[in-house]
Order: C-alpha cells, then sequence, then structure tokens
C-alpha cells in the first residue's frame, strides 16, 4: 500500500480538518455574523412567534420526561 504524505497546515481529514484551517475560520466568523444579522433584523417576527413556539417547546420536553427516554417501551 502506498502511504501519502500529509498535505497542508491541518493533519484532520473531513470537517475537522476543515474548520482548522484560516479558510473554515473565516467561513465560521462569515456565518456568526449573518446569523446575528439576520437575529436583529427579523426580531420583531421572532418575538411574534414566542406564543406558539413556547407551548411546542413545553409539549416537546413534556413528552421526554413522561415516556423517560422510551426506555420501557409502554405508552
Amino acid at each position: 500500500m502506498t502511504e501519502y504524505p500529509e498535505s497542508g497546515p491541518s493533519k484532520g481529514r473531513g470537517i475537522a480538518g476543515f474548520m482548522r484551517t484560516r479558510l473554515g475560520l473565516a467561513v465560521c466568523i462569515v456565518l456568526a455574523v449573518a446569523g446575528i444579522a439576520l437575529a436583529f433584523e427579523h426580531r420583531v417576527h421572532l418575538l411574534a412567534s414566542l406564543p406558539f413556539v413556547l407551548p411546542l417547546a413545553i409539549c416537546l420536553v413534556m413528552h421526554v420526561f413522561m415516556h423517560r427516554g422510551h426506555g420501557g417501551g409502554r405508552h
């Protein structure tokens, strides 16, 4: 089997290797800034949806705790 030397500054492969590069860091920063700007610009819509999202989140949490992780297989 032929062994290939590691190339570039990142020794990892896949997404972990990409995140260690300058380009990966730049992508993370751009995505974070875009997410913050999007949330800031649409804060009125996000706050208006809270009355609908909170009951759904409460139902989801209650479902998980009432079934206790589906360990017993009973409902």
